[in-house]
């Protein structure tokens, strides 16, 4: 069976946001093994400076390195600049995936401030939600989602028609 880490950045704060990843990580449990592992987030000023979210951003990625250093993962860097891609093109892409021996996917999730241009670079592709920008807690809801519905859609499920 497949392991999918969802690498986070931070907490879910909102009790319905824990809620609805609590239900989706139960819908997955039978088509792949789910991890999501929260990492602290740097503290910043109020106004922080561009060094300031810089350094963040780095400290960051000290912890993100350490979860998807393995060789047979798959690593995709959630970010705005990143691919946009429908569901079925998410779902054939984890199919391929799985068919060229990757036992594991990593998803990153940034900071509010987002990701390291290190951990960019590591990823096998970068990934965009939308052009619409929405708060990192959201996006990992959003993420769990299209994660079910590409296991659905591989699997000939009803849940994505």
């Amino acid at each position: 069976m497949m392991n999918v880490n969802i690498i986070a950045i931070g907490k879910l704060k909102e009790s319905y946001l824990r809620d609805a990843s609590k239900e989706y990580a139960k819908r997955l449990s039978g088509f792949c093994r789910l991890n999501i592992i929260e990492l602290p987030e740097s503290r910043l000023s109020d106004n922080p400076s561009e060094k300031e979210i810089q350094n963040a951003l780095s400290n960051e990625a000290k912890l993100i390195e350490e979860q998807i250093n393995k060789k047979s993962s798959l690593n995709i860097a959630l970010c705005i600049e990143g691919k946009l891609l429908s569901s079925g093109e998410l779902s054939a892409m984890i199919s391929d995936a799985v068919v060229s021996g990757n036992s594991t996917i990593n998803f990153i999730i940034g900071s509010s401030f987002g990701l390291s241009e290190k951990i960019k670079s590591k990823s096998h592709l970068k990934l965009s939600m939308s052009r619409m920008t929405f708060p990192h807690q959201l996006a990992r809801v959003l993420l769990l989602e299209q994660i079910y519905r590409t296991f659905q859609i591989s699997s000939g499920g009803k849940y994505h028609k």
